[in-house]
């Protein structure tokens, strides 16, 4: 009945069913989910588009893609400039010369660099053998104990002291007074939400929602002639070779019956003791006057089978193990493993989509 199967109606599933049926190809797109977008897909609450899987703020550097996303909606110029709480005192994020006059009240440059030599050279570490080393050798010890530790240890659930040193080997440090997190020339959110990529991606695909692929896998494979599959990649073998690990996530969200919580948009949450590691205030996001906010806790926890896997434990032991479910992929000759799950690595919006534009390309230039 389909030339393609596509397994989860996420960014790469969406904009290759898009690409595939603009090509006469017929497409079915499944999800285990009640709704299609995967995680970028936002809810509208009291009028304010809410991220339901956390934070996506689009940004790139790539105006190929920029356009690309530009054909399905209009893109507003909010500019992501986190804000850090570290036990009351509010810091700017990422590092730089705002966060450094708070901290030690530098106000050049050369002030705050040579605070942080004068601190790294205290610290006397020679060859960093785990992050806390490699981040106090980066950024010194007041940033590293306010505004690395706690949260980093949240989001991972270990020690710094536990976790490898390569996590870390690019903290974003600035000497200049800027507050935009990124530093791609292009950067938005869509104006109505995700929702209205993926719908209009969709718009010509037939979709079924509420499936799980593993549970009705040889009648839906009996559908088309090729199957492209996002999701985990040690589920599709059954963890045949062993289970791959990952970071999880819960949301705990709250509508308030006030116009602002915490007038930004994302505040992270540095402090150990602080069970979360930000809350998200959603209606900045899009300029919002609403009279009610919305507001999301976001809490990291050790992933488990059946909990959505968001963060790859991308270590040297995750990492031969993903190379050996790749070799067992690369033999299936009518499968097209793609997306954020199926390579096991960590991407942002633009990346997905630009992967799954140039898998489009491979799979059609035959």
């Amino acid at each position: 009945m389909y030339d393609y199967l596509i397994i989860g109606a996420g960014l790469f599933g969406s904009t290759f069913a898009y690409e595939a049926t603009k090509r006469g190809k017929r497409c079915l797109v499944i999800d285990k989910r009640n709704h299609v977008g995967g995680n970028v897909y936002t809810e509208n609450i009291e009028g304010i588009n809410v991220h339901k899987y956390g934070a996506h703020i689009f940004h790139t550097n790539n105006k190929k893609i920029w356009d690309y996303v530009n054909q399905f909606v209009e893109f507003n110029r909010y500019t992501n400039s986190p804000i850090a709480n570290y036990k009351g005192e509010m810091f700017n994020l990422p590092f730089n010369m705002n966060t450094f006059n708070k901290l030690w009240g530098v106000v050049t440059p050369q002030q705050a660099k040579e605070k942080i030599e004068e601190q790294k050279t205290a610290a006397n570490i020679k060859s960093p053998s785990n992050l806390e080393e490699q981040a106090i050798s980066l950024v010194g010890t007041d940033i590293y104990n306010k505004l690395v530790k706690g949260y980093t240890e949240k989001q991972w659930g270990r020690p710094a002291t536990e976790l490898p040193a390569f996590i870390i080997k690019r903290l974003p440090v600035r000497f200049t007074y800027d507050n935009n997190y990124f530093n791609d020339k292009y950067q938005g959110i869509p104006i109505g939400g995700y929702n209205i990529i993926i719908e209009r991606m969709l718009e010509n695909v037939d979709i079924k929602l509420n499936i799980d692929f593993f549970e009705e896998k040889d009648d839906l494979e009996k559908l088309a002639d090729k199957i492209v599959y996002t999701g985990m990649i040690d589920q599709y073998f059954d963890y045949k070779l062993g289970v791959l690990e990952y970071r999880s996530l819960s949301f705990e969200h709250e509508i308030l019956n006030m116009e602002n919580y915490q007038g930004n948009a994302v505040v992270n949450y540095t402090d150990r003791e602080t069970p979360y590691t930000r809350i998200i205030e959603h209606k900045h996001f899009e300029y919002g006057s609403q009279e009610k906010t919305v507001i999301t806790k976001e809490y990291p926890k050790e992933w488990k089978k059946g909990d959505e896997p968001y963060y790859p434990v991308n270590d040297t032991k995750n990492n031969e193990l993903y190379k050996k479910y790749r070799k067992l992929a690369e033999k299936e000759k009518n499968v097209i493993f793609g997306g954020r799950l199926a390579n096991y690595k960590y991407y942002d919006m633009h990346q997905v989509i630009g992967q799954a534009l140039v898998t489009v390309e491979k799979e059609f230039e035959k």
